[in-house]
């Protein structure tokens, strides 16, 4: 069996950091991880313009049952094909990338502690607390670097979708989390407690 982790905490929080933090922190331990922004739902029936246009923080915008089932595939030994998706053009693509079952699986996104089947799943779950200004520009410096965005885009998104959606589903699942992390990655004090923690998972 593995040890499951999630990892959540609103945009540009610093879930990505936490992750590899982890992973250097483990050494040669075997870990994977599977990003939850790699499971937005196809949506071939529209059109590119109608396909910018959903609203992609809002937890109908992620395939999570595709997602808990590769998990348990996981966790029960077998490989799964995660999908590779394309926020340039928000489709999923018809890519896929083999993911090998490890002892500890790391599952992150903004949403994860927000559904209940994923948290089922989950042996801890880990919440990373930023401060709103820090998240916004993270982003924005991401989307217009790696994604493409204009800077128009990414502002209008924030204000329409990205800050309410954060409000009314992401700051609310903090209270299942069984440890807030403030800064995530860069708080060296934490991250050596998930590290404990996970090496005595492990064991047990």
């Amino acid at each position: 069996m593995s040890v499951v982790v999630g990892i959540a905490g609103g945009s540009g929080s610093g879930k990505t950091t936490l992750v590899k933090e982890i992973l250097r922190a483990m050494g040669g331990e075997p870990v994977v991880r599977l990003a939850q922004d790699s499971y937005y739902r196809r949506r071939t029936d529209l059109t590119a313009q109608e396909r910018a246009a959903i609203n992609y923080d809002h937890p109908d915008s992620l395939d999570n049952a595709l997602l808990a089932e590769h998990v348990r595939c996981l966790m029960r030994g077998e490989a799964v094909e995660k999908p590779v998706y394309d926020f340039a053009t928000h489709q999923r693509t018809e890519r896929t990338e083999q993911v090998e079952p490890s002892r500890i699986v790391l599952v992150d996104g903004i949403l994860v502690l927000e559904s209940a089947e994923l948290r089922g799943l989950m042996d801890l779950k880990l919440y990373v607390d930023t401060d709103s200004d820090v998240r916004f520009i993270r982003r924005l410096s991401r989307d217009l670097r790696e994604r493409g965005r204009t800077l128009d885009s990414v502002v209008g998104q924030y204000m329409e979708t990205v800050r309410p959606m954060h409000l009314q589903f992401v700051e609310p699942s903090k209270r299942y989390a069984d440890i807030i992390i403030p800064e995530g990655g860069l708080n060296e004090a934490a991250v050596s407690m998930v590290v404990a923690r996970l090496r005595a998972l492990l064991q047990g």
